[in-house]
């Protein structure tokens, strides 16, 4: 099938806008790029199996699964993280799970109460923003 010209051009801004995101990102804004993706691809999901669009439903739940795997819970230190570690590592494992069975199933509820469980974590992750010691660029290089 063939794209618009104008929605290709959309698209290429999105991929270079987000990667200029990450590429300029200090760690903390790194996770915060990852939880701004993930609550993304669970809202799409979501839309998704409400208007019966399984392809976009399928991608948008790997997507989710992917971020929650490979970015959020890749990145937990639990020698450093301690508890807070181990328990949200936790709560990734059991996400995965749930949009696991919402794909198998077809259940909105299921990534509803996904978002749910993750926006919180999102929120006061933004929140500790100030808090947070970030070093200088030229230590992350």
């Amino acid at each position: 099938m063939f794209t618009p010209v104008s929605m290709r051009s959309v698209n290429s801004y999105r991929a270079v806008a987000v990667e200029t995101s990450v590429s300029t990102a200090n760690p903390h804004e790194l996770v915060s790029l990852l939880f701004e993706g993930l609550l993304q691809s669970l809202a799409l999901a979501k839309g998704s199996i409400q208007t019966a669009d399984m392809p976009t439903k399928g991608r948008a739940i790997g997507r989710a699964v992917r971020i929650l795997e490979e970015g959020l819970k890749a990145g937990l230190d639990e020698a450093r993280g301690g508890e807070l570690a181990v328990n949200l590592r936790t709560l990734y494992d059991f996400c995965i799970v749930r949009l696991t069975e919402s794909n198998l199933r077809n259940d909105a509820g299921m990534v509803n109460e996904v978002i749910q469980l993750i926006r919180p974590v999102a929120e006061s992750w933004s929140q500790i923003r100030d808090q947070v010691v970030v070093p200088p660029r030229s230590a992350l290089n």
